[in-house]
């Protein structure tokens, strides 16, 4: 078994499931929350909800998920969190219903181009085509294909890359298209696989290598040479 592989399965017994990308739910008393769905793979469901995983990876980008889930629930509370909903609202309001995710004229502006690609889009979206929308870098992508589309495109995140450089398998420098590369050549073709591993090491990362803290001992460094 290959070293990316063992990892997994170690993250994996260790964690358990993570059920990633949430989606927004409301419960009995009709609040909303963003809910994980571990094991279940079945989501998203429709059109709507590929479009607010979409929304949510593009609000994701230099915050934290508590900030871009107060953002979801402010444009649900007004039936916004759909396509047609981004694309009628006055783009000032938009700002305010998503000021809570940082950087919200950049990303009221990010929301507008989005939805307007997507309401024209009838297939499944080549990373190419995501790319060359405005805002939308290798990581926000990739998370769109993988976590909308069920598209095997490996996501690499800030704490992919801690994890690795501090098991000795990458370089501090690697680029993001040199680590996505070890994972998927090292990995099976599969939306599964690659959607657990990555909020796998989100969790791992969390624990283990949260910026400006020091480290208790990973334990995958001892257990990944044996």
């Amino acid at each position: 078994m290959n070293k990316i592989l063992k990892i997994y399965k170690l993250l994996y017994d260790e964690y358990k499931p993570q059920g990633w990308w949430p989606i927004l739910m409301s419960n009995e008393s009709e609040e909303y929350a963003t809910l994980y769905h571990p094991n279940d793979f079945s989501y998203p469901k429709n059109r709507d909800q590929r479009f607010e995983i979409s929304i949510g990876a593009i609000l994701t980008q230099n915050t934290a998920w508590k900030n871009v889930e107060k953002a979801l629930i402010n444009l649900k509370k007004q039936d916004l969190l759909n396509c047609k909903g981004i694309l009628r609202v006055n783009e000032e309001k938009l700002k305010e219903l998503i000021r809570p995710s940082g950087y919200y004229n950049q990303k009221a502006e990010r929301l507008k181009i989005f939805a307007d690609w997507f309401s024209k889009l009838r297939k499944i979206p080549q990373r190419n085509e995501l790319l060359s929308l405005k805002g939308i870098g290798p990581e926000t992508a990739d998370s769109i294909l993988l976590y909308a589309f069920k598209i095997p495109s490996f996501v690499v995140d800030a704490y992919t890359k801690r994890t690795f450089y501090a098991l000795g398998l990458i370089k501090k420098d690697s680029k993001y298209e040199e680590v996505k590369h070890l994972f998927e050549q090292n990995l099976p073709k599969d939306f599964k696989l690659y959607q657990e591993y990555h909020a796998l090491l989100v969790e791992h990362a969390k624990r283990f290598y949260l910026k400006n803290k020091n480290s208790k001992e990973d334990f995958l460094k001892t257990k990944i040479h044996h």
